[in-house]
């Protein structure tokens, strides 16, 4: 297989990492703990792992999109984020943490596989909401993982999350 482009190899390289350190984070939870809401707002770690699976997903899709020509139809007359989201976390809360990281891998391993097709031009397609390609990967994969990584971390800290931190320094400055 030949090596991919450097844009696509670059986005590869952030979401290997990204999921990496999300994964590390996870794997410092008690496993007894796994389940036990609060970790990001009600959800508790299968449930966030979960959440990433399904926009792992999501972003395979979007290339899918984009190999068919259909990129800018991508995301028209879907549900909202937070239904799509509430809809995620509940399948998750139905099923056990293996299945729920089971279902991660598989996520994941399409994303790869998905990338591996794309073209480096497609990345400045844009879907139904006016996101480019680019944007969707990031979004859905490394920054993603990033985003939640920070969650896990500051659930062990006992640090505010950071817009909440955001929004004491603001309250000081006023």
């Amino acid at each position: 297989m030949p090596e991919p482009a450097e844009p696509i190899a670059a986005i590869l390289a952030e979401l290997a990492a990204a999921r990496a350190d999300f994964l590390a984070a996870i794997d410092d939870i008690d496993p007894a703990l796994l389940t036990t809401p609060g970790l990001a707002g009600e959800w508790s770690a299968r449930e966030l792992i979960g959440h990433l699976g399904y926009w792992s997903g999501h972003a395979a899709e979007a290339i899918h999109r984009a190999e068919a020509g259909d990129l800018a139809a991508f995301g028209e007359d879907e549900l909202s984020v937070d239904e799509r989201n509430e809809i995620v976390a509940r399948v998750a809360s139905e099923s056990t943490v293996t299945v729920v990281r089971q279902r991660e891998q598989a996520a994941h391993d399409a994303l790869l596989a998905r990338l591996a097709t794309v073209e480096p031009d497609w990345l400045d397609e844009r879907d139904a909401d006016g996101d480019t390609l680019r944007e969707i990967l990031g979004f859905d994969g490394a920054e993603h993982y990033r985003e939640h990584t920070v969650d896990v971390r500051a659930w062990f800290s006992g640090a505010a999350e950071p817009d909440e931190a955001d929004e004491l320094d603001d309250e000081d400055d006023a």
